[in-house]
Formats: structure tokens, C-alpha cells, sequence
């Protein structure tokens, strides 16, 4: 199908991916709708503007339908003024591992703490090198969605993880 996007992700369980990563952006990002699964999110990701819709994922929260299109800064910025409260601000560090290119994020604001890694595939079975610094698998937890994260922010709920990466303190926490 085109416009599949099929993707798995991890925590981030230290902070090695800074020194391998071959390029980073600011990333900040609202939802316009976030319902049922569904949502239409509005991105500016450096000085490019992104107009996003995703379809709800398949049972095991891997693969779902996706739609994006560029748009300029200034519509993203007009686009802000209709989202939902709550805005997702991030930094994105690209790592390659193989032939596959993983993307951590590292969130902000109330939802500083968090680390995710990402990773796209063209298959649910291809397989893929994690790189040492991919910790648990959370492909599928819906509170690990971005959409979730702006209306269940991190620090509500972050002590409940397990063992995961803290970058202000330098750690790992249980």
C-alpha cells in the first residue's frame, strides 16, 4: 500500500546516539486532530513547515497509513493556531545503523526526560542492527505516540517505565 509506514520503537538508554548521529533538528509539532486513532498534525521541523495525516495502526502499533505534504513556515504557523493544546518540542538526532536510519528524539517542555528511537521498515519482519544504545521495545504502548504525549505529557507518568535513559541527569533510572 502506498503511504504505509511501518516502524518500531525503543527507548533511548544512554546518550551515545549524540556522538554517532550525522544530523539533528529542533522539531516542534501540534495536533489539529487526534481522535479515534486518527490525527492531523502540523510540523515545522527546522525552516520547513509539514502538514501530516495518519491513518489509526494496526493491532500491533506497527504499520499504519500516512500522508505528508511540505508546506511553508508560515502556513505551519497559521496551521498552530487550530491545534489541540499542548505542543510536542523535540530534537531529532538521525543515526545510521546499517542501512536503516534511526531517529531519536529527545523531548522538551513536559515532556522532558523522554528519549525515544525510531526506526522505518518496509516490512513488519525485515530485520535491522540495534544500535547499543536502543534499549526496550515500545512499538504498539499507545502513551508513547506523540499525539498521546501532548495530551498526557511524560512527567504524569514517567515513573512507571522501567529502565530508561534520564538526560539531565546523565543516568539511567529504574
Amino acid at each position: 500500500m502506498d503511504g504505509l509506514e511501518i516502524e518500531r520503537k525503543f527507548l533511548v538508554i544512554d546518550d551515545s546516539y549524540k556522538q554517532l548521529a550525522y544530523d539533528s533538528s529542533r522539531i516542534r509539532q501540534g495536533y489539529i486532530c487526534s481522535d479515534s486513532g486518527r490525527t492531523v498534525r502540523v510540523r515545522l521541523r527546522g525552516h520547513c513547515g509539514f502538514l501530516t495525516i495518519k491513518g489509526p495502526s494496526d493491532a500491533a502499533g506497527m504499520s499504519r497509513y500516512e500522508f505528508e505534504k511540505e508546506i511553508t513556515p508560515d502556513e505551519a504557523e497559521q496551521l498552530f493556531r487550530l491545534c489541540e493544546p499542548g505542543v510536542i518540542d523535540k530534537t531529532r538526532w538521525l543515526v545510521r545503523s546499517g542501512p536503516h536510519t534511526f531517529e531519536v528524539d529527545e523531548f522538551y517542555g513536559d515532556n522532558a526526560g523522554l528519549v525515544m528511537a525510531e526506526v522505518e521498515l518496509k516490512s513488519e519482519d525485515e530485520t535491522f542492527e540495534k544500535p547499543d544504545f536502543i534499549g526496550k521495545e515500545v512499538t504498539g504502548d499507545r502513551r508513547f505516540y506523540n499525539s498521546r504525549l501532548r495530551a498526557e505529557p511524560f512527567k504524569e507518568w514517567g515513573g512507571s517505565l522501567g529502565t530508561y535513559y534520564s538526560p539531565k541527569s546523565g543516568t539511567s533510572r529504574k
